[in-house]
């Protein structure tokens, strides 16, 4: 997500980083994705009832 688009999170939900749950950086879900420690990601699920749901991760050290 862009610094914006984090910006924007927070200021939506009321959040900070320390609030949002956690992915390491070695995980092997967002291996491919050139994250930095700190970074927010965007993760969509299909939903039976939504359609689509989005969660958010913040990337920290592993």
């Amino acid at each position: 997500m862009t610094d914006s688009e984090v910006q924007k999170l927070y200021q939506k939900y009321n959040l900070s980083s320390k609030e949002l749950p956690k992915i390491k950086k070695e995980d092997p879900a967002i291996a491919k994705l050139q994250v930095k420690v700190g970074d927010v990601i965007k993760v969509e699920r299909k939903s039976a009832t939504a359609g689509k749901s989005y969660y958010y991760r913040v990337v920290i050290d592993g």
